[in-house]
């Protein structure tokens, strides 16, 4: 029983690495794409001062167009009030806009958490990939993925939907599986124990060719 739950700890503290690691990862490559816009503003300037100078007026509409598309790539999606939500959930939100998965999002925390930056980055990672796996597998005008946040008196509320693949899915000993193979469920189980540990509720719902994850957790 021992060497089994040592078996487990190490799996589980592997697991955690493993997805700060990503969101490290995901979090730094938007943040340098940031900078790399900021270095480049004054060219930018530059060179539309020259259009305007030579008074060529639709170069100056073309290009400010293009500026604007290549900044909507860095600009945060999302604004919560929450540092650790709004790394997590933009740095996803551009993973997910780069597969071409668009991404409706109205997050808001109004309120210090005290939920821990780790136990969020996992619920929030693992409900963003499974979202963006499902998503990919369908056609891109079928895609989408829509996040709700916002505080319910007590408790923060989060809800996931996303279109999936295969119409209504159907669960087996009460839960829906996984499509990502053996040993990849592990991520829905992550967010199970989170939830449970902190005495919150979660709920999964597929309707329709939609899927929903709806999560409360009392707060203070």
């Amino acid at each position: 029983m021992r060497l089994f739950e040592n078996r487990l700890h190490k799996k589980l503290a592997a697991y955690q690495r493993e997805i700060m690691e990503t969101h490290y990862r995901e979090t730094e490559t938007m943040y340098q794409e940031m900078r790399g816009w900021r270095h480049d503003f004054r060219n930018h300037i530059q060179l539309l001062k020259s259009y305007a100078q030579k008074g060529d007026l639709a170069a100056v509409q073309a290009y400010l167009t293009e500026l604007e598309h290549d900044l909507s790539r860095v600009d945060p999606a999302v604004k919560t009030g929450n540092t650790m939500a709004d790394a997590i959930l933009n740095s996803k939100i551009s993973l997910a806009r780069a597969k071409g998965v668009p991404v409706r999002a109205d997050a808001r925390i109004p309120v210090k958490l005290s939920i821990s930056d780790l136990d969020l980055c996992v619920l929030l990672g693992n409900l963003f990939d499974n979202a963006i796996e499902a998503s990919v597998k369908l056609p891109q005008d079928q895609r989408m993925i829509r996040l709700y946040m916002d505080m319910k008196g007590s408790q923060l509320y989060i809800s996931f939907t996303n279109l999936a693949p295969g119409g209504k899915q159907k669960k087996a000993a009460g839960r829906f599986a996984t499509t990502k193979g053996d040993g990849h469920g592990f991520g829905l189980l992550r967010i199970d124990a989170v939830v449970q540990r902190l005495g919150g509720y979660l709920s999964r719902n597929s309707e329709d060719g939609a899927f929903t994850t709806e999560i409360l957790l009392p707060q203070g």
